[in-house]
């Protein structure tokens, strides 16, 4: 069996893999900081000190930003269409994430207070938008408008 094509093709596309995973993975852990920097309470602190409702919003937004931005990877044709469509998919989900914890007044106060339904349903919230988003990345138009 010859194995010449496989490995040839793993050498050749193994340098744009690790570029597009770092910027994927800058992008995630640059809109990680700015969901932390952006909400009203300290998520981690809480998360640290054993508040389950603070866990699962968080993990609803660890899950949530992820979606999208592993959509655009999938669909991307390179590094600076990842990163342009990482970085709106990553914004607009980042004031989604703002306005739902703006429109679903109390939850703030609610997940400090430890409420683990209004985190279950916050934490739902977000990964609705975010696969709502992931699919609007994959639209076959949004690869017309690429060049694609």
């Amino acid at each position: 069996m010859d194995f010449t094509a496989p490995i040839n093709a793993f050498v050749s596309g193994f340098p744009d893999f690790i570029i597009q995973l770092a910027i994927a993975i800058g992008l995630f852990v640059a809109s990680l900081v700015i969901y932390v920097l952006m909400t009203p309470h300290r998520e981690l602190d809480l998360i640290r000190s054993g508040n389950p409702s603070a866990s699962l919003a968080f993990g609803g937004v660890v899950v949530g930003l992820a979606i999208p931005l592993g959509s655009c990877l999938a669909h991307s044709f390179g590094a600076l269409d990842l990163l342009i469509w990482g970085v709106i998919t990553l914004l607009i989900q980042l004031l989604a994430f703002r306005f739902a914890d703006m429109f679903l007044r109390g939850l703030p106060k609610r997940i400090v207070e430890g409420d683990v339904a209004a985190a279950i349903y916050l934490m739902s919230v977000k990964l609705a938008l975010a696969l709502i988003l992931a699919g609007a990345v994959s639209d076959p138009n949004v690869s017309m408008i690429r060049g694609g």
